[in-house]
């Protein structure tokens, strides 16, 4: 067969092909019973089967659910554990003296590789807080008012070692990009308890330090899921969603009966090609639709009390990690199941001495606002906050790049964990002398993926996603364990 013949055949094929998927398409438009009908409610929403696909794959679980909703606290940069929750006296000690060699003898150091190691004390003070003594930086007054609630985790470790691949772990269990993140898990395993928002929401602080942390959306991306349950960004200042109102001259009654229309061919379209990406594109026009009329609701405090703004510390819609946080309360006692807040700025390479109070300032307050205000509202103990970053920092310092600082360090870091059933005043794990690597109850992330997921009633291990004939899940297949020993 010649070139000419090739094509001629491909083409062929091209159309009848494409003509059958028509003449069914065609065929389908007078056989309503294919289709699965919506129509407008009386006050103009729209009514279809959003209710059914709101529902998670999970029919039933295994543990009960003390978590309904997550909201994490993330610091994106890698906060610097030394300065800010895990003291130690004997480095302080050891300031400006050589790094031992047998703490880094063979171990990988991201940016102080082949560099003279010096050790590096904490540069600030720590304090003692709470009915046990916990000692904190004290930069963290307020998170320190309420560490009784809060599960300090000392002992946290992760596989990777700079910025990007560090987030892509810390979210989707691997450094590998394309993988679901844990709030798209959750949404594909639990679904949205939210009627008109999404069930997965992401906020980042708009920021006001040298560099903010570059943070992207593959980040809370949906990966192999169906994608109506990656996480959807909403501006903390200014209109939260573009392009969210309805041109004008269009009512809403307009836009509700084009989506409908729309909708009609897209289950019309879903019936013949059973494709996922048809479902989510319906379920997304319905969201939008009902957007509309949800955010703006969302975003307007001005029934919050004087008394809340005053516990935060802000204005509202100023875009800042306090008014995130007043969102985030707001998102969850709307039904949002999953909330991650990114406040950027944690990168301390130089300039630790001067720059982190100014971050540690930004969500002090905040931080421990959302607890005491999720508690007045009887929310807590069905709320999991998690607070961390990507990675820790080294005990070295570094100063090839200006004021003293610290470099990336992926075996020891700190976070904390608090609500639905976290046992608060607790400390767990310990690093070495020099808060160089973790040495008890050493912890990782697919370790600590596999806790959340059991406080939300998911069997970590049993929670999978076939995809490329493979079995996934968020805690991969070196082994996780749920931290027992953090749990009331």
């Amino acid at each position: 067969m010649d070139t000419t013949q090739l094509k001629h055949l491909l083409c062929r094929r091209r159309m009848l092909g494409k003509s059958t998927i028509g003449i069914a398409a065609l065929a389908s438009l007078f056989n309503q019973g294919t289709a699965r009908p919506v129509g407008l409610f009386p006050d103009g929403g729209l009514q279809g089967n959003s209710e059914v696909e709101s529902r998670g794959v999970l029919q039933s679980l295994p543990f009960p659910q003390r978590a309904k909703r997550v909201i994490w606290l993330t610091m994106a940069g890698g906060p610097s554990h030394l300065e800010l929750y895990d003291p130690k006296p004997k480095l302080t000690e050891m300031n400006g003296e050589p790094m031992p060699e047998s703490f880094t003898r063979g171990q990988q150091l991201a940016q102080l590789q082949g560099e003279k190691l010096f050790c590096l004390g904490p540069v600030f003070p720590f304090a003692k807080y709470g009915s046990n003594g916990t000692e904190i930086s004290s930069l963290l007054p307020n998170i320190g008012g309420v560490i009784d609630d809060i599960c300090l985790v000392r002992s946290m470790t992760t596989d990777a070692i700079n910025h990007d691949p560090a987030h892509m772990f810390m979210n989707t269990g691997s450094q590998i990009a394309g993988r679901p993140s844990m709030g798209a898990w959750v949404n594909y395993g639990l679904g949205s308890i939210a009627e008109n928002l999404p069930g997965f929401v992401v906020l980042v602080s708009t920021g006001k330090g040298r560099s903010p942390q570059p943070i992207a959306a593959r980040q809370w991306s949906s990966g192999f899921l169906p994608s109506r349950h990656q996480g959807v960004q909403l501006r903390g200042k200014g209109d939260a969603v573009l392009y969210l109102g309805n041109p004008p001259g269009v009512s809403r009654e307009q836009q509700g009966a084009d989506v409908d229309a729309i909708n009609t061919l897209n289950r019309q379209q879903d019936a013949i090609m059973h494709d996922p990406e048809i479902a989510t594109r319906i379920a997304q026009f319905e969201l939008a639709f009902q957007m509309q009329a949800s955010v703006p609701e969302l975003m307007d405090a001005s029934d919050e009390s004087q008394e809340t703004l005053d516990l935060y510390g802000c204005k509202p819609g100023d875009g800042t990690f306090a008014s995130n946080c007043i969102l985030a309360r707001r998102l969850a006692e709307r039904g949002v199941r999953f909330i991650q807040l990114y406040h950027r700025d944690w990168d301390h390479h130089s300039l630790l001495r001067e720059e982190l109070p100014l971050r540690a300032k930004e969500v002090d307050q905040a931080s421990a606002a959302l607890i005491q205000d999720l508690k007045r509202r009887g929310m807590f103990e069905d709320t999991l906050i998690v607070w961390s970053g990507e990675f820790g920092r080294t005990p070295m310092s570094q100063q090839n790049k200006g004021p003293i600082g610290r470099d990336h360090h992926n075996k020891s870091m700190s976070m904390w964990l608090a609500g639905a059933g976290i046992r608060g005043g607790t400390v767990y794990g310990a690093t070495d002398e020099l808060g160089y690597a973790a040495t008890e109850k050493i912890s990782t992330v697919h370790d600590l993926h596999a806790t959340m997921l059991h406080q939300l009633g998911i069997a970590h291990d049993a929670f999978t996603y076939k995809f490329q004939g493979l079995d996934f899940k968020l805690t991969g297949v070196e082994g996780a364990e749920v931290m027992q020993e953090i749990l009331a």
